[in-house]
């Protein structure tokens, strides 16, 4: 009981720390070798002006991309296994990155992002809502583990089927290359830019998650007794399924579509916050932000002709952990 309680005051702090580091540890590692004075250097503004632009322009864009899009997803896993009360609920799991993927590839491939910038985060949140709603709807209608896994199953499945029409009537090599980089997610090449057109999303997102926090918690006494205690039940799904679409929605934006980190990470944290569904939100977004940027540094030390697609890493990662977790239930219904 101590060392939960300890535990549940300091894994914020810590994760915060450990995250910090992590992303500076990944300005360190790149083709270009540079030494810990140039990188502090760089970050200071006095350094030379090529290691100023390496390191603010590529790898800090780079690894904060990684670091926000492994909390969203982080975070919105948590929220959605504390509404379903189901430790397999996660966006990749339940195909809510699928969809949101197959709307980001929608408006390039017809040609909709020339119209705004907007169109593109606009059109993938859309998608993941979508999904999300699906994925509640069918919550409500059975309360059978399985099924909820099979419908997920099913939308992934018919969201990786529109993918590969589109893709077969790529109209060019380039909108070819970039809905495979949507299929496979990867954070290469993002700026900040590209970070600052998902961030306002991915706020809303999050505070939308953490206002309905506190009904995650009163929800693990059951619907009835919940519904005793006063929570709203409509209101509760209809602010974490919102919330959990946004977020997961603006992070398949920005990278693409990456699974499993929404399983990983709460699993993870669970255990040092009492199993407390609404303290393990942020241990969760920073956990899993930690996650992704730790995978994009392996991939950029790894050696391969051509660089691994972060959610391939992921997934390699993720998948036995997924298996490993469905092992662990004693029962499926």
């Amino acid at each position: 009981m101590k060392i939960t309680a300890i535990a549940m005051r300091w894994i914020n702090p810590f994760l915060a720390l450990f995250g910090g580091a992590a992303i500076f540890g990944a300005c360190l590692i790149g083709s270009t070798t540079l030494g810990l004075e140039k990188i502090l250097a760089a970050f200071l503004g006095i350094g030379e002006v090529g290691d100023r632009l390496i390191v603010w322009a590529i790898r800090l864009p780079r690894a904060m991309a990684a670091f926000v899009v492994g909390a969203s997803l982080g975070i919105s896993g948590a929220a959605l296994q504390g509404l379903l009360r189901n430790p397999l609920a996660e966006p990749g799991v339940l195909g809510v990155s699928a969809f949101g993927s197959v709307a980001g590839i929608a408006s390039i491939s017809f040609g909709f992002v020339t119209i705004s910038p907007m169109i593109l985060p606009v059109s993938v949140i859309s998608g993941a809502l979508f999904a999300t709603t699906l994925v509640a709807i069918a919550a409500i209608w059975t309360r059978s583990v399985v099924v909820l896994i099979l419908v997920g199953i099913g939308i992934s499945s018919f969201a990786g089927a529109i993918t590969s029409l589109m893709v077969n009537f790529a109209p060019n090599p380039f909108s070819l290359t970039e809905m495979m980089n949507w299929v496979l997610g990867t954070v290469a090449n993002r700026s900040f830019k590209d970070i600052a057109l998902v961030l306002p999303f991915m706020g809303v997102g999050v505070i939308i998650l953490l206002v309905s926090s506190r009904g995650l918690s009163v929800l693990t006494l059951g619907e009835e007794a919940a519904t005793g205690a006063g929570l709203n039940l409509l209101h509760q799904r209809i602010l974490t399924v919102s919330g959990a679409g946004i977020t997961t929605g603006a992070s398949v934006a920005l990278a693409g579509a990456i699974g499993f980190v929404g399983i990983v990470a709460p699993h993870l944290v669970r255990p040092f916050v009492g199993y407390d569904p609404s303290r393990t939100l942020i241990p969760s977004a920073l956990l899993g932000g930690i996650m992704l940027v730790l995978a994009d540094i392996a991939i950029r030390i790894l050696p391969s002709v051509n660089e691994l697609k972060l959610g391939v890493v992921v997934a390699l990662i993720g998948a036995p952990v997924f298996v490993w977790v469905v092992m662990q239930r004693r029962e499926f219904s």
